[in-house]
C-alpha cells in the first residue's frame, strides 16, 4: 500500500493551505493510498541549526521518522513574499537525504492574491536537491478566502477537478517510482 505524508506550511487557525492539504489528503486516501498529515502547529520543533540530532526536541524524531516511513508527500504552504513559508522550510530543513531521497512529492500553495508558481517552484527546487521526485500536476490557488466554502468544501469545480488529478497522479506515480502494486 502507498503511504503518504502530508505537512502543512502554517501555523495560522483556519489555515487555508491546511483546509487544502487536507482535501487533497482525503482524496489521496479514495484511492487506496493510507495517509497521515503532519500537523506543525501541533509539533515542537526547534529551528534548523545544521545540528544532526535535536534531542530536546522528540518532535524532530517524529518527523524524520514519519517522513522517512513514507513513499510519497503533500507538501502544502501559503505563499509568503513570493515563496514558501518559513515554517515549511524550517519542517524540511531539519530532514535530510535519509528522509527525503526518493520521496514522490505532491506540491500545493495558496494566496491571498493571483496564482502563480513561485512558492511551487522553490518547493520543486528544494526536493530535487534532496533527491525527491515532484508530480507534474500541482495546485496553487489564488485569492484563497474565494476558494472555500464555509464548511471547507471547494467551490469551483475545475478546481476540484485538478484536486481529482493531482490525487491520482500521486498514488499513480508512487506506485510506479516505488515500485508499489
Amino acid at each position: 500500500m502507498v503511504k503518504i505524508v502530508g505537512i502543512g506550511g502554517s501555523l495560522r487557525a483556519g489555515s487555508y493551505s491546511q483546509i487544502a492539504l487536507e482535501l487533497a489528503a482525503k482524496r489521496v486516501e479514495v484511492l487506496g493510498a493510507e495517509v497521515e498529515v503532519l500537523d506543525l502547529r501541533q509539533m515542537n520543533l526547534p529551528f534548523c541549526s545544521g545540528e544532526d540530532e535535536y534531542l530536546d526536541y522528540p518532535d524532530v524524531e517524529q518527523l524524520q521518522n514519519t517522513v522517512k516511513a513514507a513513499d510519497g508527500l503533500i507538501l502544502s504552504t501559503p505563499e509568503y513574499h513570493g515563496s514558501l513559508s518559513g515554517v515549511l522550510k524550517n519542517a524540511l530543513d531539519l530532514m535530510s537525504f535519509e528522509q527525503l531521497d526518493n520521496k514522490v512529492t505532491g506540491l500545493i500553495s495558496v494566496l491571498g492574491g493571483q496564482p502563480n508558481s513561485n512558492a511551487l517552484n522553490d518547493l520543486r527546487v528544494i526536493m530535487r536537491w534532496v533527491h525527491g521526485w515532484v508530480i507534474p500536476e500541482q495546485i496553487a490557488i489564488g485569492q484563497a478566502w474565494k476558494a472555500f466554502s464555509p464548511d471547507g468544501k471547494i467551490v469551483d469545480e475545475k478546481l476540484s477537478q485538478r484536486f481529482d488529478a493531482f490525487a491520482q497522479s500521486l498514488v499513480d506515480n508512487t506506485r510506479k517510482l516505488r515500485g508499489i502494486d
